[in-house]
């Protein structure tokens, strides 16, 4: 049977107990705690000693008690009292025992007695055991108000201290987030989404790396267990491409993987452009993003007919694998926006970006939008992802305007267009073109830019300014790409906030029309970049990309099969590899302003040289008036020094009718009939003067020789004038003015015939003799190896390409004329002066090579087949002289 417990009576209650009680409550009220606030702080056992500490609190030593402790402490009881005390009294003391106030338990001393209790040994037993004296606690009032009002000093101070850090750091970094464009409270990869949907999206990619891990480990485990003794590889084991080393992806950060880019997914960027510098522009930029991508990519240009031209024929040329390319005409654009006055110095192509919903085909829903002068940092896909993070309402993503133009605070009276804040940059543009045709785009910038043009009068930023006034209108289009993907490099730009580190570099774009001479702190690293695309070698691009099937490419894959039909042991594996080596081409390379009369007897000059040979340039240009077409042999770095060396020079900078033509360089020989065939296949006259480099036409040949085409009625007859040719050995020379004075200066040695003291048998046939005498233009015979320079019409026979290096160029080429039937008609009156140089690097190694000799003999007797098998009995008398000789 229990023991029936006897009922505890109420004790009667001093004044002093009362008011000991009620400063108690005031305590307990003003510190927030409850009326039991003591059972959960230290209890002390009924008429016993000192208080045993919760679990979880530690105690306050002596020495830093307040004085009012150290006054209570004069009271303490001996701890071993503690021991001394019955189980029974222990458990309704115990910790976990709430008292109820005025009770008196069994061994509680009567409230108001001076019985001897131990002081309260932390500031939760202090507060809690406040009222109960039979519990321990000090009866005198005084000594626990002092206590208390210490404590609660200290607590308020800490409280202050630590809410007032609390609240400046969150200032300070809203702040940084309000500077900076997001929120740096977060990650990166976090700070634009919200907290739930974060949480969530990060304990799945967590759960996706757990059973990704866990089944690779399962691979692994099943193919040990296959693997023979010979050691060899496992497949299967290897990552995804991206993926970290397995080491490496407890580094991971716990950010959600963020949309990517399929692997070969095709990636659509648009590009305008317009004219010969354009065209120049937008290669570097075009390089730039082939050296980082991994995707497919299709450009889409809209070009006038100028920039068409040269970009189609450099990428047919260039054969980048995975690369597809669509053209679209500007000029059928024009009255979308010829309508709206534009100040600024890209004229009507500026404006052309804001018809791309119409240009661009209706199937396609998003593309990227590049100015010409950007620099890819990094791979285009990850800009390409962005479009993953676009709400439903974002259709154009933009960087902000890192300059002041759109504050209107750049001058006096400065009033630009309206723009939401600092405006944006339309260099890098993500058109949702699928959801701008829906909403109506082309009225929706029609009736902006009609409005604003009633106050402003014309744009001065082109199609910007109608960007920006349209977002104006409608915030909500736009989706604010991170300033890192347009580091605008103008003066007086915030684009160094864009920016710590050279991994934060992503899209470089020279806004500036002072380009790579723009004020900034970092130029000099940013112009170091440049140039190296610049001047990067396009060749190293043409990389397949692995595990993407390439676009369908007939010219390459016919290519590619007669590079693998070719036998490498054939001892003129290089010249036949060599002809089918596929050379990129840049047409234009300068600016040319030539626009060709409807004049029948105009002739232009044709001529191929190598960096060597770049010395010939204003000379040539002192002696022809007329158009030129040149072919130059060079690499990509080469190219950008001729065009510095152009551009300096006053001769060649005040020529606008001369056609330069890069011919990339690759291979081990000099692509002669090459060249000669792209300055050729490049002229705009009726007729063409097709002569070498070292050679110096005689003053006022452009001018005789139209006339002889006139007079001797060339455009009804099908012949060839022969220009003779002449030599010198002096680097310094007086040119002859006229005929007389070339015969005067023939006598006295210092010209000769050309080459006639080691290849006579190439001009002999001109019959200088006759020449000397000759007022009126006679016709000669053709002759084995005749190589003479001539006038014949644009659509004549082009050059046999498979003729590289020395040997044979010219001579093919007169043979087929004479195939033909071209007449051969010696100009009494013209002339023309080789210049000495250093021989090139291939006639020493015709000379010192019995190997490329014999090869080009191999050649020649196929040309002689492949004549025949054109012309048929009227080619035998080649092959006939050719082995009388």
């Amino acid at each position: 049977m229990h023991r029936k417990q006897a009922k505890p009576a109420l004790l009667p209650l001093s004044p002093a107990g009362d008011e000991g009680r009620r400063a108690a409550r005031r305590a307990d009220s003003s510190h927030g705690l409850p009326e039991d606030a003591a059972s959960h702080g230290e209890m002390q056992a009924p008429g016993s000693g000192p208080a045993f500490p919760a679990q979880g609190h530690s105690t306050v030593p002596d020495a830093h008690l307040p004085s009012s402790d150290k006054a209570c402490e004069s009271e303490k009881r001996p701890e071993k009292e503690r021991e001394r005390l019955p189980a029974r009294a222990r458990r309704r003391g115990s910790p976990h025992t709430p008292m109820r106030r005025g009770v008196r338990t069994p061994g509680q001393t009567p409230a108001g007695g001076r019985r001897a209790h131990a002081p309260p040994r932390t500031w939760q037993q202090a507060l809690g055991c406040w009222g109960q004296p039979g519990l321990g606690c000090p009866p005198d009032p005084s000594c626990w108000h002092t206590m208390l009002r210490s404590w609660r000093m200290k607590l308020k101070l800490l409280l202050a201290t630590v809410t007032l850090a609390i609240l400046l750091s969150w200032l300070y970094l809203f702040v940084s987030s309000l500077e900076y464009g997001r929120f740096l409270l977060l990650p990166p990869c976090l700070g634009e989404q919200p907290s739930r949907v974060v949480e969530r999206e990060a304990l799945a990619s967590r759960v996706r790396r757990v059973e990704e891990e866990n089944q690779q480990l399962r691979l692994q485990l099943g193919q040990a267990q296959m693997e023979g003794s010979d050691g060899s590889p496992q497949w299967g084991t290897s990552a995804e491409d991206g993926d970290p080393p397995r080491g490496e992806r407890n580094n991971r950060t716990a950010c959600p993987k963020q949309r990517t880019v399929h692997k070969c997914e095709l990636l659509h960027v648009a590009i305008v452009c317009a004219g010969h510098n354009a065209s120049r522009d937008v290669v570097t930029l075009v390089k730039s993003i082939l050296f980082h991508r991994k995707n497919p990519l299709h450009f889409h240009f809209i070009t006038d007919s100028v920039a068409h031209q040269i970009l189609q024929t450099l990428f047919q040329s260039w054969m980048v694998p995975s690369v597809h390319v669509s053209f679209y005409n500007a000029d059928d654009l024009k009255p979308e926006v010829s309508w709206i006055p534009n100040k600024h110095y890209s004229g009507i192509y500026g404006l052309m970006k804001l018809t791309l919903t119409k240009a661009l085909p209706s199937n396609l829903s998003k593309v990227i939008v590049l100015d010409t002068d950007i620099t890819f940092a990094t791979d285009i896909a990850e800009l390409w992802a962005v479009f993953g993070k676009f709400s439903e309402k974002q259709v154009i993503g933009l960087v902000e305007n890192q300059s002041d133009w759109y504050l209107g605070n750049l001058w006096k009276n400065h009033k630009p267009w309206p723009a939401l804040g600092r405006g944006f940059n339309t260099g890098v543009i993500l058109l949702l073109l699928d959801r701008l045709r829906r909403l109506g785009w082309e009225q929706m910038w029609r009736l902006t830019a009609e409005r604003e043009l009633m106050s402003m009068l014309s744009t001065s930023l082109a199609d910007q300014d109608i960007f920006n006034a349209v977002i104006k209108q409608d915030p909500s289009l736009v989706y604010r790409l991170p300033c890192f993907w347009n580091v605008q490099l103008s003066d007086h730009t915030r684009s160094e906030q864009c920016y710590t580190e050279l991994s934060d570099l992503k899209v470089i774009h020279w806004n500036s029309p002072k380009k790579l001479r723009v004020k900034n702190k970092h130029v000099e690293f940013f112009r170091n970049l440049y140039l190296t695309f610049l001047e990067y070698d396009g060749n190293l691009l043409r990389r397949e990309l692995f595990g993407c099937a390439s676009l369908p490419s007939p010219p390459r894959d016919q290519l590619q099969q007669a590079l693998e039909e070719l036998d490498e042991d054939d001892p003129c594996y290089d010249f036949r590899q060599q002809h089918l080596t596929q050379h990129r081409i840049h047409l234009f390379f300068l600016q040319y302003d030539f626009l060709a009369l409807p004049n029948p007897t105009d002739v232009t000059l044709v001529a191929q040289l190598s960096m060597d040979r770049l010395q010939m340039l204003e000379a040539i240009c002192k002696h022809w008036a007329g158009p030129i077409s040149l072919a130059l042999y060079m690499s990509d770095a080469e190219a950008q020094q001729f065009l510095r060396y152009a551009q300096a020079s006053e001769v060649l900078s005040a020529r606008r009718n001369v056609a330069y033509h890069i011919v990339y360089k690759e291979g081990q020989f000099y692509p002669i009939n090459l060249l000669r065939n792209v300055a050729l296949a490049n002229t705009q006259t009726p007729y063409v003067f097709l002569t070498d480099i070292d050679f110096l036409p005689m003053y006022g040949l452009y001018d005789y020789l139209r006339n002889s085409i006139q007079q001797l009625e060339l455009p009804q007859r099908k012949a060839a004038l022969i220009v003779p040719a002449f030599e010198t050995l002096h680097y310094r020379l007086t040119f002859p003015k006229s005929k007389a004075e070339l015969l005067s200066m023939l006598d006295m040695g210092s010209l000769y015939t050309f080459r006639y003291h080691v290849w006579p048998k190439g001009h002999a046939p001109t019959d200088y003799a006759k020449w000397r005498t000759a007022t009126v233009p006679y016709r000669v015979a053709w002759q084995p190896d005749f190589e003479p320079y001539i006038v014949v019409r644009r659509d004549c026979p082009r050059y046999d390409q498979r003729f590289v290096g020395f040997g044979w160029n010219k001579v093919s080429h007169i043979m087929e004329l004479d195939a033909q039937e071209y007449e051969l008609l010696v100009l009494p009156n013209a002339f023309m002066i080789h210049m000495p140089h250093a021989p090139s690097f291939d006639i020493s190694k015709f000379r010192l090579s019995a190997g490329y000799r014999g090869c080009l003999q191999t050649l020649r007797e196929e040309f002689h087949q492949d004549l025949s098998r054109r012309y048929g009995a009227a080619a035998l008398k080649y092959l006939t002289a050719e082995r009388s000789l």
